[in-house]
């Protein structure tokens, strides 16, 4: 099999499971935080609260590119598929033409902010890595689908617009309204697994530091607030036209 099909072959198959990358993280973590020294940061408070909002606005960050690049798109182009590559039309304006792939650029930052809150250095390499081989392939394949799919003008815009680092120099405007409800149709799930992974990895530094868990009532809180958001906004998704719009995903 020639390389450039292998790619493609590869990067088909990850992009069904990409969303299991959380989980893999999760588990990736709980040996990072064991064997990671904390000593320096539980005796320094000012710098661990400093470290936490650093870490908590990369996720946030993450978050906010999501939105532009989901609440800005109409419901030709792809969505939340998982099983193959879809798209109707082609998004080459607004975010869309600064950077070919904001969704995964938001992904990384809002992952890596997680990472980050370990504080351990080769893990934020590590997972960098990773994700760079994971999501390289599944770009891969993207494009390979869109410019069979839109050929010369998939490619025009492509020459113009980098794959992952955003580049303001051919910004073009965008027609399609900012949309709060489908970011709140589509999103809730990213907020929430983000909050649960902060609390995670904060419940395993507590204690494997201490050597015993606890669980603190500002974890519950968090996670009931976690929790809800996704509740809520599932239930007014699935029962309710309350966040139904026409044209959008």
């Amino acid at each position: 099999m020639a390389l450039v099909h292998s790619f493609e072959k590869n990067g088909n198959i990850l992009f069904k499971y990409r969303g299991q990358i959380p989980v893999i993280l999760f588990l990736m973590s709980i040996p990072t935080v064991y064997f990671t020294d904390y000593k320096l940061f539980d005796s320094n408070q000012p710098l661990d609260l400093v470290l936490l909002i650093t870490c908590a606005l990369f996720s946030f960050s993450g978050l906010v590119i999501r939105a532009i690049a989901i609440g800005t798109s109409s419901k030709n182009t792809s969505g939340r598929n998982t099983e193959e590559q879809v798209a109707e039309a082609l998004n080459t304006k607004g975010i869309y033409s600064t950077v070919r792939h904001p969704l995964y650029l938001g992904n990384y930052f809002m992952w890596i902010g997680i990472v980050m809150f370990t504080y351990n250095i080769w893990f934020i390499l590590v997972v960098s890595l990773l994700f760079w081989l994971f999501y390289e392939r599944i770009m891969f394949a993207e494009e390979r689908f869109l410019e069979r799919k839109f050929g010369q003008d998939y490619i025009d815009w492509s020459m113009k617009v980098p794959p992952f680092w955003p580049s303001r120099k051919n910004f073009i405007k965008t027609e399609i309204p900012f949309s709060i409800k489908t970011i709140m149709r589509r999103e809730y799930s990213g907020v929430t697994a983000a909050i649960v992974g902060f609390v995670f990895v904060s419940f395993l530094r507590d204690w494997f530091t201490t050597g015993q868990p606890h669980f603190k009532m500002a974890y519950g809180i968090i996670l009931i607030i976690g929790l809800s958001i996704s509740f809520v906004f599932r239930t007014l998704k699935h029962n309710t036209t309350v966040l139904f719009e026409e044209d959008r995903s």
